[in-house]
């Protein structure tokens, strides 16, 4: 099989033409000329440069996209600009917008397959309610430009399937794994012994391993059935259980519940800061708003029956991750 992987140097690309490789798939990798590839040392694969977020106006992206896609049986679609807080809202329209609006034009034109990496925040605020592929998003307007963004592109990705491109949508719960960029130097700061306060204990977090994630974008290009959301996460819990599972691990205590006025105070007054630094502080309105007052909890059953995907347990996710971080530390090179 002949496969195009957008973002193929982030860390879910990356794992993803790892498994891809391991299978032996050949595989072409979208990624921008300024790209870290370093996630793709050793890896076999085909580069093609081009910069998503310049598909309104770029006819040159057109053409690679053209060329990139020749042959190709399935895209995954991973490029995206992921972030919460202090975000250029410009920037993340055209690359997790209009970027996906290029790649589902192009996967049209080339008759290829496309599996799209979504991610649960198109639900919106759940409440607390634990919801499966049905639930229709309650809430009104969104809590962050990520979360307006994605919805819209998991908009188009909709339309197109339901127009004739053969299109399926996994959707992600929080992504771990010992190179994960986003929670890694959390993690390294936990395991020195250095993180003593953490705000928000009863936070829920969905978690999914990067390998079982690329693993369930294999399993529904092969299974999958067209115009079909699939939520992919190994279980929920709060992020208080997380570090008591990671503290037992590691023989560490887990970080002591920073008081929720401390930090929605902190979050006020460093998020004009930042937005007057162009800096991205520790906390924001918006990541405050994420910690306390935002909560999605999925059921991923529809995956493990539809697609038979078997993902390992929370705790051993966790468990391997601390093993594996204190082998070796965490690599916080690439891009997302």
């Amino acid at each position: 099989m002949k496969v195009l992987v957008t973002g193929a140097n982030g860390f879910t690309g990356s794992h993803l033409v790892k498994v891809l490789n391991q299978r032996g798939d050949r595989v072409v990798g979208l990624v921008r000329k300024s790209s870290n590839l370093q996630r793709l040392a050793n890896c076999q694969i085909d580069l093609v440069y081009g910069e998503i977020s310049e598909a309104k106006r770029d006819e040159v992206l057109r053409a690679v996209l053209k060329t990139a896609m020749t042959g190709v049986d399935v895209v995954f679609h991973l490029a995206a600009y992921v972030e919460l807080g202090i975000v250029d809202e410009v920037e993340m329209q055209r690359v997790n917008v209009d970027g996906t609006r290029a790649i589902v034009e192009a996967t049209q034109a080339a008759g290829a397959k496309l599996i799209y990496c979504s991610t649960i925040g198109i639900f919106g605020d759940t409440n607390g309610q634990t919801v499966d592929e049905t639930f229709v998003r309650q809430q009104k307007g969104f809590s962050s430009a990520y979360d307006r963004t994605k919805y819209e592109a998991q908009q188009l990705v909709d339309c197109a399937a339901a127009q004739g491109l053969d299109a399926i949508s996994i959707l992600p719960s929080g992504i771990f794994g010992a190179d994960d960029p986003h929670f890694g130097a959390v993690l390294q700061s936990f395991l020195k012994g250095r993180l003593k306060l953490w705000a928000g204990g009863q936070r829920i977090t969905g978690i999914v391993q990067v390998d079982d994630l690329a693993i369930a974008m294999l399993l529904a290009a092969e299974k999958g059935k067209s115009g079909e959301h699939y939520i992919i996460s190994a279980g929920d819990l709060t992020t208080r259980e997380m570090f008591e599972i990671l503290g037992q691990e590691s023989g560490l205590s887990a970080p002591v519940d920073a008081p929720e006025w401390l930090v929605r105070l902190l979050g006020n007054l460093l998020d004009p800061v930042g937005r007057l630094l162009s800096w991205q502080p520790p906390l924001s309105r918006e990541r405050v708003h994420y910690i306390y007052d935002r909560c999605v909890q999925v059921n991923a059953t529809k995956a493990r029956q539809e697609l038979g995907w078997q993902p390992r347990s929370v705790e051993q996710t966790l468990k391997e991750l601390v093993k594996a971080s204190l082998t070796t530390p965490i690599n916080q090179s690439g891009n997302p």
